[in-house]
């Protein structure tokens, strides 16, 4: 072997290696992780969320249910309700869904009213459905009713419940009257 062939197999060397450390730079300048000074996200064993709901609910206490009815808007309600059409029908003579006709609801016994199947933990709540037990059950439908078939997370902003009940309560034949303020 002469000089000239091992010149060539040195380089080829040397040149694959340049390539790999070119390669190695682009790709460290491309996908550099930056780390932050603090966390963005903190994940904990839950129970400091728990604390940290209950105090966000006394903090965002807000007005009334009785306040939010008088000055909910029905027509902003039927827009909220376009996320419960999938599974819920409003009109008068409508049929079940995934869940039952929601017309008339406001004052119907819970989990009672329609020939729609409720779960056992609706039909053993027992009582009427009051313009508050709409509220809760809307914002956190499992924490009202634990048990429930239905699987919508809830509606967070009390306005917008208070719109959505004040929808419902227009589509109905004789609805209880709001609460005092």
């Amino acid at each position: 072997m002469n000089m000239f062939e091992l010149n060539k197999i040195l380089g080829a060397v040397l040149g694959a290696a340049l390539l790999v450390m070119v390669i190695n730079e682009i790709s460290n300048a491309a996908v550099n992780p930056k780390h932050l000074d603090k966390v963005a996200i903190e994940i904990g064993d839950g129970e400091a969320e728990a604390v940290a709901e209950k105090t966000d609910t006394k903090a965002d206490a807000g007005p009334s249910l009785a306040v939010l009815l008088s000055a909910a808007d029905a027509g902003k309600g039927s827009k909220t309700a376009k996320k419960c059409k999938a599974c819920h029908s409003f009109d008068k003579g409508g049929k079940h869904k995934i869940g039952p006709l929601l017309y008339g609801v406001v004052g119907r016994g819970k989990g009672a009213g329609t020939s729609f199947k409720y779960s056992s933990a609706m039909t053993d709540k027992g009582g009427d459905w009051s313009y508050a037990d709409l509220d809760a059950f809307l914002a956190n439908p499992k924490g009202f009713l634990p048990g429930t078939k239905m699987a919508f997370k809830g509606i967070k902003k009390a306005k917008d419940r208070a719109n959505l009940i004040a929808f419902m309560r227009k589509n109905h034949d004789s609805a209880p009257a709001l609460p005092a303020k």
